[in-house]
């Protein structure tokens, strides 16, 4: 029976273990996006997991929305993340770069002055994350179709350096109200020209922007992250089952590596809908599992792997005691984004190390 322990191959990609660590942001790299020492022990510790995806990377300094998230778009920022692939690759690990566009999602204050962009005007309610002291989101700028462009461009550089970094594949950022995102759903995207209207329309630009991943890694080794939920950053689509099946549909079409939802997966859910439309692509599921959920995923086959986020950070050996049924560490809330401190971060007990020490 399939459960925890069960290797498993996501197009080139050959899991170890069907346990993934979902990508966490916690903007521990320098005030120049680039990794550090501490970061790479921070991944090195989780490199148990079947499948790390990384923090999301921004592809350009315009694209962020948040301080010290890392890049991958300066020889630094590559320099640093080859330490941090090494560290995975020497504990038998597998980690690949999830690639990120924030879009509306920033302020000015974070862009030199400039105005964050996005598929149309419309502003998004609420406030910017981590900013002190608070500022409204903005009206963003729509973006010209040559812009458009150049950004597929800018993911493809931030693919190929990715491979000079020495990640295992990549991951794209589609997900939880982003640019992409912003693009693919109804709400975000008023536009009346090639990228906006239709559903076919609509899904051009997270087309495009695979296409360009593809052409440096090969769709076995290219995976997408997409949020048929809308929940995040006033997201919201007319028709969610038809706009992600859509695009789930095309995705099959190119045999990428692999999805992944935040979404459970029961009758009549979108992503239960996206994976039989996904021609086989194999589905990590993610959303607050439990040990007992994501061992009934597994056995039933609605997921191929299961994904865990919160509790990865407080527990570097997760995947050691999701398999032993072992208790878990409790999460600090301190110093989890932003800090410069290992406390909260990499200080976390594993549970046998501990035991034996008790």
């Amino acid at each position: 029976m399939t459960d925890f322990s069960t290797p498993i191959q996501f197009g080139e990609l050959k899991l170890k273990n069907r346990v993934v660590m979902a990508p966490l942001t916690r903007s521990r790299a320098t005030t120049d996006r680039v990794p550090t020492a501490m970061m790479a022990e921070y991944y090195a510790q989780r490199a148990s997991a079947g499948l790390i995806i990384s923090e999301a990377i921004v592809i350009s300094e315009a694209a962020n929305g948040y301080e010290k998230t890392p890049g991958l778009f300066s020889d630094a920022q590559v320099d640093g993340w080859k330490v941090v692939t090494d560290a995975v690759h020497a504990k038998d690990g597998l980690i690949v770069a999830q690639l990120w566009h924030v879009g509306r999602v920033s302020h000015p204050d974070l862009l030199d002055g400039d105005t964050p962009v996005s598929a149309s005007n419309v502003q998004q309610k609420g406030q910017v994350s981590l900013l002190r002291p608070k500022r409204d989101y903005v009206v963003p700028r729509p973006l010209e179709i040559t812009e458009i462009q150049t950004i597929v461009e800018q993911y493809k550089q931030s693919a190929i350096r990715a491979k000079a970094a020495g990640f295992d594949g990549v991951e794209l950022h589609a997900a939880n109200g982003y640019l992409i995102d912003q693009f693919l759903q109804s709400s975000t995207n008023q536009r009346e020209d090639s990228y906006g209207g239709s559903v076919e329309n609509r899904a051009r630009f997270l087309l495009e922007v695979v296409d360009a991943l593809i052409e440096v890694w090969g769709a076995g080794r290219v995976g997408v992250h997409l949020a048929p939920r809308g929940d995040e950053h006033d997201m919201g689509d007319a028709n969610p089952k038809q706009t992600f099946g859509y695009a789930m549909q095309e995705l099959g079409q190119r045999h990428i590596a692999f999805f992944f939802t935040r979404e459970y997966i029961d009758a009549g859910s979108i992503s239960l809908d996206m994976k039989q439309r996904s021609n086989g692509v194999p589905y990590i599921a993610n959303m607050r599992l439990s040990r007992e959920d994501a061992l009934d995923l597994l056995a039933s086959g609605q997921a191929e792997a299961v994904s865990f986020g919160k509790d990865y950070i407080s527990n570097p050996d997760l995947f050691e005691r999701l398999v032993d049924d072992e208790p878990l560490n409790e999460l600090k809330l301190q110093n989890m984004i932003g800090t410069d401190v290992a406390e909260g971060y990499i200080d976390y007990p594993f549970f046998k190390k501990q035991f034996a020490e008790s």
